[in-house]
Order: C-alpha cells, then sequence, then structure tokens
C-alpha cells in the first residue's frame, strides 16, 4: 500500500468501443445540455469527421456552432480567439473534438468563458478546482488521454518566454468522454508513433511516480501491456481495427493513471522542447524516454522491473536488474522500429539547443513534474540530460 491518500478523480461518464461517438446526441441530453460549442481543428472539418458529428446532432434537433481554428501546441492568444468567439453565443457546454491540442484547447475555453482570467493565472503549481462550463471529450487520436485527465498544456505566447504552461485541476476534467477507435482508423503511421509512445510514457511514469497508488497502478500495468502488443501492429497496419482498439482503450487507461498520480522527469522536459522547438508532444516524449528511463532506473529498480515484465519483456522469473535493463532495450528498439528521428535528425541545431537548455531545464522544474520522478534531478542534471540528446 501507498503511505498517503490517493486523489481519485474520473469523468462523471464514459463511452468507450467502436461507435461511442454515435452516442454523443444522447449523452448531451442526459445531463441536460442542449447548446454546444465544439472546439475541433481545420484538419478534422475537412475530413469530414466533424460534419459527421454535427449531423448526428442536427437529427436530435441539437444545433451546434463549431470552431475550427485551433492550432498545434495552443498558445494563450490561440485560446483567446477562441474564448471571444465562445462569447458571442449562449452555450451551456464545450464539446472537444480532437488530439491533444484541440482537447487542451477546449478545456480551457471551458474555464476561461466562465471566469474571464489570463490563462497564465492557472499555470503550476496552482490547482484550480473552479467550476468550469461542462465538457464532453471525443478524441480522435490513441495518445494524450486527455479525455479523462485534470491538466491542459497551454503555451504562453505573452512575452519571450514561449513557456509551455501546466494547467491542472478538476477545472480541465472532462464531464463525460467518448472514446471511439474508428475515429483513429485515419491516423497516419507518424502520428500513431508519437501518440501511441506518448501513452506508453503516461503509463510507465504514472506507474514510477512517487504518486503513484494500487488504483493507478493496476490502470498504467494494463495499458503497458496493450501498448507493447499492439502498437506495432496499429502503426503498420492502421486498418487493424482491433489494434486501433486495443491502443484507444490503452490510451485512455494511461490517461486515468496519470491524471490521478502525475506524470514525471519525461513530461516535465517535454514540454520545453515543443514549445522552444515546435516538436510534436508525442515525439519529444519519445526522444526522452530511453535517456530519463536509463537515469531513474536505479532509483526504482522494481518498479522498472514491473513495467517490463507487465510488457512481457521477461519472464516472471527474471531479476529485477535483467528486466530493467530489457525494459531499456525495448525503449530504444521501438523508437528505432517507429522511426522516432533524434533532436540533431528533426533538425534542431547544436547552438540552438545548447542555447535553450538552461531555460528548457528551468521551465523543466517549474512544473513539478520532475520531483515525482524516482530520481529527482536538480537543474545540473536536467541541463546535462538534455545536453545528451543532441551529442
Amino acid at each position: 500500500m501507498t503511505d498517503h491518500v490517493a486523489s481519485i478523480a474520473l469523468p462523471r461518464l464514459m463511452r468507450i468501443g467502436p461507435g461511442a461517438a454515435g452516442e454523443l446526441g444522447e449523452v448531451l441530453r442526459s445531463l441536460g445540455l442542449a447548446r454546444p460549442f465544439l472546439v475541433t481543428d481545420a484538419y478534422l472539418t475537412g475530413s469530414g469527421t466533424v460534419s459527421r458529428v454535427t449531423g448526428q446532432l442536427a437529427a436530435r434537433d441539437i444545433t451546434v456552432q463549431v470552431y475550427d481554428r485551433t492550432r498545434p501546441d495552443p498558445t494563450t492568444s490561440s485560446v483567446q480567439d477562441a474564448v471571444t468567439a465562445l462569447a458571442e453565443g449562449d452555450f451551456d457546454c464545450v464539446i472537444g473534438l480532437g488530439g491533444g491540442s484541440p482537447m487542451d484547447t477546449a478545456k480551457a475555453v471551458a474555464l476561461l468563458g466562465t471566469t474571464g482570467r489570463p490563462m497564465r493565472d492557472y499555470a503550476a503549481p496552482t490547482v484550480t478546482d473552479t467550476p468550469a462550463l461542462p465538457l464532453i471529450a471525443v478524441p480522435t487520436t490513441a495518445g494524450s488521454g486527455s479525455e479523462c485527465t485534470r491538466f491542459t498544456i497551454i503555451t504562453d505566447d505573452s512575452g519571450d518566454t514561449d513557456e509551455k504552461m501546466l494547467c491542472a485541476g478538476l477545472a480541465f476534467l472532462p464531464t463525460a468522454a467518448l472514446v471511439d477507435p474508428l475515429l483513429t482508423l485515419a491516423m497516419p503511421p507518424r502520428l500513431t508513433a508519437d501518440t501511441g509512445i506518448d501513452a506508453l510514457t503516461h503509463a510507465i511514469e504514472a506507474y514510477v511516480s512517487k504518486r503513484a497508488s494500487p488504483f493507478t497502478d493496476g490502470l498504467a500495468l494494463t495499458a503497458m501491456s496493450a501498448i507493447a502488443r499492439t502498437l506495432r501492429t496499429a502503426y503498420a497496419q492502421p486498418d487493424d481495427l482491433a489494434a486501433r482498439s486495443s491502443m484507444m482503450l490503452a490510451s485512455t487507461q494511461a490517461g486515468l493513471a496519470f491524471s490521478n498520480s502525475s506524470v514525471a522527469l519525461v513530461h516535465g522536459m517535454s514540454r520545453p522542447i515543443g514549445a522552444h522547438f515546435h516538436v510534436a508532444h508525442g515525439l519529444s516524449n519519445a526522444m526522452l524516454l530511453p535517456t530519463v528511463t536509463e537515469y531513474s532506473l536505479s532509483a526504482a529498480p522494481g518498479r522498472y522491473a514491473d513495467c517490463a515484465r507487465a510488457m512481457n519483456l521477461v519472464g516472471a522469473d527474471a531479476s529485477d536488474e535483467a528486466a530493467g535493463h530489457a525494459l531499456l532495450a525495448e525503449l530504444r528498439l521501438l523508437n528505432s522500429d517507429l522511426a522516432v528521428p533524434s533532436p540533431a535528425q528533426q533538425g534542431i541545431g547544436l547552438e540552438g539547443w545548447e542555447r535553450a537548455t538552461p531555460r528548457m531545464a528551468a521551465q523543466a522544474l517549474a512544473s513539478g513534474s520532475p520531483a515525482n520522478n524516482p530520481r529527482v534531478p536538480d537543474q545540473a542534471a536536467i541541463e546535462t540530460l538534455y545536453r545528451s540528446l543532441i551529442a
């Protein structure tokens, strides 16, 4: 058992499985909601996903206002544009349709639309449990787990820091989540890989976090097992619905796990990379996961060994040391199999990386996530880890 009281918060209701998105109208009615503001992106509008969702709402006489100007890695400016659009109508809820960025935007809009305060007021270490507009989350990627977490990530572009702010609290927890793997069949291989490793990172970090609990442990281990079995298949065979379904469920389970335990050093270091170099969140996690795992392994050998066993990398009788090494080898092999580039291969220059390293390390520490890591680093250690990625 843990030596602390676990704080558990979940969406009020969840619908999970192929076709779940088709129950959006029913879910809205069950919650007494009828005037939704739908936050999504231009790609999902162009692909026809948005019209399919709004069409089934229209069949229930629910009129929806679509906002599809979200951008990857949402900023305080892009969020404010959506808040302004929300204020122009009389809406009683927000629907987030998309991957991590539309979902992060929707969460911020649901709160700011009721408070009118700047996003910076809600950055960590602040925890915000203020009631927001009801939020219904409909994810279209298998990775962020945002449909069931009490976090959102918004970049502060009001100055020159470009800080990716971690904002936490029940204000950002969706009221309902509709988790439908059919919405992920169109994901391209690169997105499948990056979001899949993002989900794996959530599961591993939730399990090794200092705030882990028996409740989150079960979710995290189950998610790891499924991802290890099916991520490569989903990447290579995008039409494999069984693999897509397994990944979608694992992403949600990993999201539930880390939302109720916390992520750790990988995420703390990943956010500044995304902010400074515009690297997708899942991809920056993938770049970091083997390196941070190697750094952390000695501080929690049994926990990392459990991860390896859950992923079926070793037999039950393998030593913790052997299991830990097997986990590290698998993370490196997975990056190779899924063509995860290094920062240099991503086009990031050594000079720019070195110049940004002290600020990135300071921002990583300020987020609070590294403090949950089994081995807690200081500024110098994080700078060393960053430099090892570009060497």
